[in-house]
């Protein structure tokens, strides 16, 4: 009888279609018990970083180029960096994550798969060689490229679990329609990439078309919004050395019951919503969203949303902003979010000085949001306002929050963004040894460059027209914790 109940009740439950089955879900998320003990983990974490460096400055007054790459402080940079053999220990990277993503194994202990191929031609039976025939295997995969790339996608790139992208030592660059989704996936890792000129896929007009999303599965996907990453009830996600901009909707966004990310030493430019966290007020499973967000820069004209956050624990961590038009981070649906370290550059504009913005919200709603600063540098004007209750966890006393380590903070985001050849600083070099030559230099093709990096990609009339499109609800996976 308990066995007819059970095919009974998987019988219902699989008839729902994607959103109602996502809200019936609301243990979606594999939330962290407690959140303020991963945040001080990364505090200390950081601490050990820079007490590193200050005793080699103290002790090795000759530093070599390569040796002077383990002087950052970053404790994420200064775990792979250091090592003069990285480039065939790859995989050590999975052990350098701080913060919610920690835990993100992407492939680790899985096969290198080397993308010899740029092309996107077949959404369904993509070719061996390409990207998109890796992101979709069923086993653990350390995805590499042999040389510099530019992958122009037609469809959105749909992962599956246990996949990390390593773009370190070559210049990859991802654009079209869709980029990169995650959905209902768990254990990735993106390292390393340009990800810009992300525009609702293809079809135009007709919407619906079939996309792969596992060796055995594929099916019809209605037109993407044009996210550069879109995060949707997946956990354990790490996107780290990533340069974006210029997408149709956010350049990274998490959404229905994601958790368990981190989003670090990244470059955003040239955009206007640049991050959301959570689907909805009302979503209730994204009250165990979980993101850390460290070590990136948020560099020119960028307006808002650096986060928007709905619910969840938000901890904003030595970051770097230098520009925005409206607001920094903003927020509605009593999130909580803990700001420690960062330095804030406000704009000119006398009325744009707010860090902080509570949306559809007034007073009274948001006075016991748990919004907090601690550390922040403040420049030109600019301020935080904080609400909520006044916890009484005594934090480590760490460099990482003293307000008055301006220059620490400069070096711990200094080389945010993609690394190497196109990057924003070229010490990291091409593949070392082992089966990929790497390819010095880029020649004068344009494809490889965003505004960052110095050039202006610009999207063709196909291209415009697929921005118009309108984002509709993608379909339902199984998801498994």
């Amino acid at each position: 009888m308990l066995k007819i109940t059970s095919i009974v009740l998987v019988l219902l439950l699989s008839s729902f279609p994607p959103l109602p089955w996502a809200m019936l879900n609301l243990t979606l998320p594999s939330a962290h018990p407690d959140p303020e003990f991963v945040a001080q983990e990364v505090q200390r974490r950081v601490n050990a970083s820079v007490f590193r460096r200050e005793l080699l400055q103290t002790t090795q007054r000759d530093q070599s180029s390569s040796s002077s790459l383990c002087f950052t402080g970053n404790p994420i940079d200064d775990c792979w960096k250091c090592d003069p053999d990285w480039s065939n220990n790859r995989q050590r990277l999975a052990d350098c994550a701080i913060g919610f993503g920690q835990y993100a194994m992407g492939g680790k202990n899985g096969d290198y798969y080397i993308v010899t191929d740029s092309s996107d031609d077949d959404a369904v039976n993509p070719k061996p060689g390409t990207l998109r025939y890796a992101v979709i295997r069923d086993e653990p995969l350390w995805i590499v490229f042999p040389s510099n790339m530019h992958i122009k996608l037609e469809q959105e790139l749909i992962f599956n679990s246990f996949k990390t992208l390593d773009g370190r030592g070559a210049n990859v660059h991802i654009t079209g329609g869709g980029c990169i989704t995650l959905q209902y996936i768990s254990n990735v890792i993106i390292h390393n990439v340009h990800i810009h000129h992300c525009v609702p896929s293809a079809p135009v007009f007709t919407g619906n078309t079939n996309v792969r999303s596992s060796p055995t599965h594929y099916g019809y996907r209605t037109k993407s919004d044009g996210d550069g990453i879109s995060i949707f009830g997946a956990k354990d996600i790490w996107i780290d050395h990533c340069t974006l901009s210029h997408c149709t909707d956010g350049l990274i966004d998490a959404v229905m019951g994601s958790t368990g990310i981190t989003i670090s030493n990244n470059y955003f430019s040239h955009h206007n919503e640049v991050m959301l966290l959570g689907h909805s007020d009302e979503y209730l499973p994204d009250s165990g969203m979980q993101v850390t967000i460290a070590f990136n820069h948020f560099g020119e004209q960028l307006v808002q949303r650096m986060p928007r956050c709905r619910r969840g624990y938000i901890h904003v961590v030595n970051n770097d902003f230098t520009e925005w038009e409206m607001y920094a981070i903003g927020g509605s649906g009593h999130p909580t979010i803990n700001s420690q370290g960062n330095r804030y550059v406000a704009p000119s504009n006398p009325n744009a000085k707010e860090v902080t913005k509570r949306l559809d919200s007034g007073d009274g709603e948001w006075k016991d949001w748990n919004w907090r600063s601690e550390g922040d540098v403040m420049v030109n004007g600019a301020f935080f306002i904080s609400s909520g209750e006044e916890l009484e966890v005594k934090y480590e006393k760490a460099y990482s929050v003293d307000p008055k380590s301006v220059e620490l903070i400069g070096s711990l985001t200094l080389h945010a963004g993609a690394l190497g050849v196109g990057g924003r600083d070229n010490n990291l070099g091409k593949w070392g040894t082992g089966p990929n030559g790497g390819t010095p230099g880029l020649g004068t093709n344009e494809d490889y460059s965003d505004d960052y990096a110095g050039g202006g990609l610009q999207p063709s009339p196909a291209t415009l027209l697929m921005s118009l499109s309108l984002f509709v609800a993608v379909s339902c996976l199984t998801f498994m914790l």
